[in-house]
């Protein structure tokens, strides 16, 4: 064994390799954060009827965890990117622990909101590392390390409102605290996975620097962030018009029960993991900008139908939306941390945390929106947020400019490197 190995290891070219196995463990650790935090806005329905909550304070219960975390991961992102810590990762899961606890015996709706508080903390700490790790994990396959981190996220999410319908609404609330069990078992998982990012961290920032290409423009990179920002508005606000409040959308519109509007819920974010894991590979083999346009955009025509159909139709578009909405996401992100080499964690965390943040305030705006018209309103009016990505004809070509200079380090390490882009892929 090496005495100083490399995160990815290498090829015989001197190009860093995939390792599958830490992916996998953060996928795993990544499908049971976002399991255990799901379980908030999945039992929605059931804290509405037993505290007797309106739609605006449904949606301040979400404003109180995304916001946290909006606010908090830029900052743990920009702090780590100087400072590595690689037990944050299990500090975060236990502050999602202790959200848990507090939220199974909470009986007043102050106690939900600081359970949601330290939710979100947890969230704040866990997502940039975890996708440092990712990024450090990914050898030369970036967006499908991203995509394979981030489905297990998908997967949690969608597995909550399942969870919640089958353990939660039958038992109560202090069922919840069933869940601590996965927590702990998160925290022992995302131990191993720190130790290995300690072993591993000094010498990926070598490499980094090494192999840094060349920065764009301040003004070109201003204008980009911009338009990825944008993007992000227009696909975490319509994602939270379904996630928050599709269930209340088919009990209204279709007379669904509460168990089967969560099972349909389930149907969808299970589209949405899928959506996630095609985006990452689809945007290392033909570019993230096609990645975005399609993922972004190509939603328009599902979501404006969305609102005028029946229940079978609806379950079918829906299934349409989160496949390609998701696909935006890896895409967004990578492509923003190979426009600022260098600062992983800070874009992750600022990405991460603009999602959460958009998160919060549109189920606030969204809660608030529907109590003063309906709910079919709000899913006519979020049906035109997909057309924002028309933006995405403003970024600039930089993966063009990041295969040239990879194919130059080939052709450094070995001229007989053949010129054509299979590394990449």
């Amino acid at each position: 064994m090496q005495s100083d190995p490399s995160p990815a290891g290498t090829d015989g070219h001197g190009h860093r390799q995939t390792v599958l196995g830490i992916l996998l463990a953060l996928s795993a650790s990544h499908l049971i954060n976002d399991t255990l935090q799901a379980l908030l806005p999945a039992i929605y329905p059931m804290l509405k009827a037993s505290f007797g909550l309106t739609f605006t304070q449904i949606g301040l219960i979400t404003l109180s965890y995304q916001l946290t975390a909006s606010l908090l991961q830029p900052f743990v992102g920009t702090y780590t990117d100087r400072r590595p810590k690689p037990l944050s990762l299990a500090a975060g899961m236990t502050l999602t622990l202790a959200g848990l606890v507090l939220l199974s015996l909470a009986r007043s709706y102050g106690l939900i909101l600081v359970s949601s508080v330290l939710i979100g903390m947890g969230s704040s700490i866990f997502h940039p590392e975890a996708s440092r790790v990712a990024h450090m994990a990914a050898g030369e396959r970036h967006g499908f390390a991203q995509a394979f981190f981030q489905v297990g996220g998908n997967l949690g999410t969608s597995f909550g409102p399942l969870l919640a319908a089958i353990i939660i609404v039958p038992n109560g609330q202090s069922s919840i605290l069933w869940f601590t069990l996965l927590a702990l078992a998160g925290i022992a998982l995302l131990l191993q996975v720190g130790r290995w990012y300690g072993r591993n961290v000094a010498h990926f920032h070598r490499r980094a620097a090494a192999h840094a290409p060349q920065t764009l423009p301040r003004r070109t990179v201003i204008l980009s962030l911009a338009v990825l920002m944008a993007l992000i508005f227009s696909k975490y606000f319509y994602l939270v018009s379904l996630t928050n409040y599709y269930t209340f959308y088919l009990i209204h519109r279709f007379n669904l029960s509460i168990q089967g509007s969560q099972l349909l819920l389930f149907v969808f974010l299970v589209s949405v993991a899928a959506g996630t894991i095609l985006g990452g590979p689809l945007g290392d083999r033909f570019g993230r900008k096609y990645v975005i346009w399609v993922s972004i955009l190509g939603v328009a025509p599902f979501s404006l139908a969305l609102p005028h159909v029946g229940l079978a139709a609806t379950v079918v578009l829906t299934v349409f939306i989160g496949v390609i909405l998701a696909s935006a996401f890896s895409a967004i992100l990578v492509y923003a941390q190979e426009m600022i080499p260098g600062r992983v964690g800070m874009i992750a965390g600022l990405f991460f945390g603009l999602a959460f943040g958009i998160g919060g305030i549109a189920s606030a705006a969204l809660g608030r929106l529907a109590d003063l018209t309906s709910i079919g309103f709000v899913f006519n009016v979020c049906g035109y947020l997909p057309l924002i990505g028309l933006l995405t004809w403003f970024l600039p070509d930089i993966e063009g400019a990041s295969r040239r200079a990879r194919r130059l380090q080939r052709e450094a390490v070995d001229p007989r490197w053949p010129d054509d882009e299979a590394g990449d892929h």
